[in-house]
């Protein structure tokens, strides 16, 4: 059987840990004045909101409320973020998540200029 290696790809990510943390999200205070106040949803990474769901649910795989989860669309429909997630932009322009643990084992950080250009 012919056997394949993966082509490297310098990729862009970013670690979320809660809403506003990716540089594309743009969120903004919705009320500036109040005590109370909140930041509006990300582009990329929206509030994790499911009718079934209750806020105060511990996710399966991490353990933390839902209420500290993101949620982004992905080009297979979409995914759940948990806290810790990197956010990262495929080859076409799409995101997607990953958990740390596979991000770690998956990519090395590019410092050399002329790499991350693909040179």
């Amino acid at each position: 059987m012919p056997m394949f290696r993966k082509k490297p790809v310098v990729i862009e990510a970013t670690r979320w840990f809660k809403n506003g943390d990716h540089p594309d999200d743009a969120c903004y205070y919705i009320d500036d004045k109040s005590p109370g106040r909140f930041l509006s949803e990300g582009k990329v990474v929206r509030y994790f909101r499911h009718p079934e769901v209750p806020d105060d649910r511990q996710c399966g795989q991490c353990l933390e409320p839902m209420v500290l989860h993101g949620w982004i669309d992905t080009l297979e429909a979409g995914h759940r973020v948990c806290p810790g997630d990197w956010i990262v932009q495929g080859i076409k322009g799409e995101y997607y998540s990953c958990k740390d643990e596979i991000f770690r084992l998956t990519y090395e950080e590019v410092n050399d200029a002329a790499m991350a250009d693909g040179n």
